[in-house]
């Protein structure tokens, strides 16, 4: 395993008689990679802007909000006061270019961790390069399950994974029937078709059926695609009552447009996140994002039961003039985590930091998230996260399960498109 730069520093400070604790104070480097440019550069912009408000927390504090871990901004304590420093890196939606970056990050820009990557195909390449450079990855976002399936010692995940969230669909589903006497007679779904949405299809087969849900129709397409009129004929064909939808922020906004133009409405479209779950979405739309259901893993009507996410929210829409996503409150808690790790390693040598987060045991008052805590099993994985569904009603996203914790009735089926005002 290579030596991280501050350990080589370290060393040579040692020889020198000075104090390594006062080198230390400066700063930690933490390698971020997201989509900072091509069809994913709206939702990277706020996975950045979370990024640059947990590390302005850490830095310089957060008065009045003591929950929050760092709110006295005095750096980390565990290394004398040092500063988290974010170097950025933009994947561009690639894969390739995440593991070039990644490398580039390790090698070069001599980072001691690293946060990323959002896109589930790039995580997978990414963390692959700091698996093999042993540098630890957190990946606060990236929901295919076989992320955690590889055996990697240096791999961690805060968010729930697709496993979870497709069941979450299915149990939501069959409480629906249970409650409101509800239940689609045929189902159908559009799928991004890289490493998500391929895996989030095959779940979907082998749920539907444990369910008894009649899926009557699958589809995919390449999520950098330009049009889909022929993936939105298919489905109007299938004529279903259900569509289960996985598509990221500019495919997911094309596929209403193209429902629309082409007169295309089930009685519910119940998405996958991501893409439905960008402030994009919903401001490019309008009406036309209403009543959609979507899994989530944060809302903001949720801080009635927990004060802390009002607080942590209202300093970022101060900020950025915006609220919230699930996508960006999990950023902005992944490297909140990768930043307590670090603080209880004591040190920026990657094994330690490894080592730092394999004890991790977050409670569920110091998170945003609506989620027990943080605490990772033996494959990385959280296993203290969970999913909630919510759907959009006037432009805002709003809690419908789990039923005792909705903050709305279920609004079920979904108007027309000419009778929406």
């Amino acid at each position: 395993m290579k030596k991280s730069l501050w350990s080589r520093a370290a060393a040579v400070l040692v020889g020198t008689g000075i104090s390594f604790a006062v080198y230390a104070q400066q700063e930690v480097k933490i390698g971020v990679i997201y989509p900072l440019t091509g069809p994913g550069a709206a939702v990277g912009a706020e996975l950045r802007n979370a990024l640059e408000l947990a590390a302005d927390v850490i830095n310089n504090g957060a008065p009045g909000i003591a929950d929050l871990p760092f709110s006295a901004g005095k750096g980390l304590p565990g290394l004398k006061g040092a500063k988290i420093k974010l170097i950025f890196a933009d994947h561009q939606a690639n894969p390739q270019i995440g593991a070039t970056e990644a490398e580039r990050l390790i090698t070069q820009e001599k980072v001691v961790a690293i946060v990323g990557a959002y896109n589930s195909a790039v995580t997978a390449t990414a963390s692959q390069v700091a698996e093999r450079a042993g540098i630890p990855f957190l990946n606060p976002e990236s929901s295919s399950a076989s992320l955690t399936q590889r055996n990697f010692k240096w791999f961690f995940r805060t968010t729930p994974h697709d496993d979870l969230f497709v069941h979450n669909a299915f149990e939501f589903l069959k409480e629906l029937e249970a409650k409101k006497g509800i239940k689609p007679k045929t189902v159908a779904s559009l799928n991004e078709n890289g490493l998500w949405g391929s895996e989030t299809t095959k779940l979907q087969t082998k749920l539907a059926a444990e369910f008894g849900q009649n899926l009557v129709k699958q589809v995919s397409y390449a999520a950098k695609t330009t049009q889909l009129t022929s993936e939105v004929q298919t489905l109007k064909a299938a004529n279903p009552n259900l569509l289960l939808q996985s598509s990221y922020t500019a495919d997911a906004i094309m596929s209403i447009k193209t429902y629309k133009e082409l007169g295309f409405l089930p009685d519910m479209i119940l998405a996958n996140n991501a893409g439905f779950t960008d402030t994009d979405f919903i401001k490019t739309l309008g009406k036309d994002a209403d009543f959609i259901i979507t899994r989530e893993v944060w809302a903001l009507d949720l801080a009635a039961r927990n004060p802390l996410i009002k607080q942590v929210n209202d300093l970022y829409n101060a900020k950025y003039k915006i609220n919230f996503t699930g996508n960006s409150s999990r950023t902005f808690t992944g490297l909140m985590v990768m930043a307590d790790a670090i603080n209880r390693a004591g040190s920026t040598d990657p094994e330690a930091i490894r080592k730092a987060l394999t004890e991790t045991n977050i409670r569920a008052d110091n998170l945003i998230m609506p989620w027990k805590g943080v605490k990772f099993d033996a494959t990385g994985q959280n296993t203290l996260g969970r999913g909630i569904l919510v759907q959009i009603i006037d432009g805002k996203y709003n809690t419908v399960w789990p039923f005792n914790m909705a903050a709305k009735e279920v609004v079920w089926p979904m108007p027309k498109w000419d009778q929406r005002k």
